[in-house]
């Protein structure tokens, strides 16, 4: 597969990054032409310093990993992240709330964060190890009426990551609506060329220059 450095959100949200690792991940990022690179809100400053002007784009994530936050917390940490350079978010949701049926709880805070991103991409994490394929496609509906811009498997830190059969159903029921991101998991070519095929517009992997090298 030709350009595969386009599907890459290369990733670094390990709680004991450092400076020097995020310089390490933008500027690999940049050189191997990566989609973005998707950082905690912490060294958002540092990524849009380096990344500025580059196509290379900068990303952070919202109400991670857990999702168990306030619409109000992932509405203001949206915008003070989206002031501060960010061009695309990934925010999860409430699965709490989802699992109890309680769903204008999911549209709403999707909402606000589509709002508070001022057009800039939003993709929206469902920890789809945690849902039957019901919730998943629940939770594509409700992510794609309210506004995302993607819908995203997995944040990597939960009981498994991305599958095949996730994207597949996926992408069967947003088609070409909304993006699909398959993240968690994700560390060879071979692997993620599966992804793709299987209908991924995205890959979330830590493992970036190990898939295009």
């Amino acid at each position: 597969m030709n350009n595969i450095a386009k599907y890459i959100d290369y990733t670094n949200l390990s709680q004991d990054a450092v400076d020097s690792d995020i310089i390490t991940l933008c500027e690999e990022a940049r050189k191997f032409g990566f989609a973005s690179v998707c950082v905690n809100p912490v060294y958002v400053q540092l990524a849009v310093s380096i990344l500025k002007d580059d196509k290379t784009k900068t990303c952070s994530v919202i109400g991670f990993p857990l999702g168990a936050d306030p619409y109000e917390m992932k509405f203001a940490e949206t915008r003070f992240l989206i002031h501060q350079g960010v061009e695309e978010v990934d925010m999860v949701i409430n699965i709490g709330a989802l699992k109890q049926g309680k769903y204008n709880v999911i549209e709403k805070e999707i909402r606000k964060v589509v709002d508070a991103s001022d057009g800039n991409c939003v993709k929206v994490i469902i920890e789809a190890c945690l849902l039957n394929n019901d919730e998943k496609i629940l939770a594509a509906r409700i992510a794609r009426d309210s506004g995302a811009d993607y819908i995203k498997t997995s944040t990597g830190f939960s009981i498994s990551g991305a599958t095949i059969e996730d994207v597949a159903l996926l992408k069967k029921f947003v088609g070409d609506e909304m993006g699909v991101k398959a993240s968690g998991g994700i560390k060879t070519k071979e692997a993620a060329i599966s992804f793709i095929e299987a209908g991924a517009n995205r890959i979330g992997s830590s493992s970036g220059v190990d898939i295009v090298l």
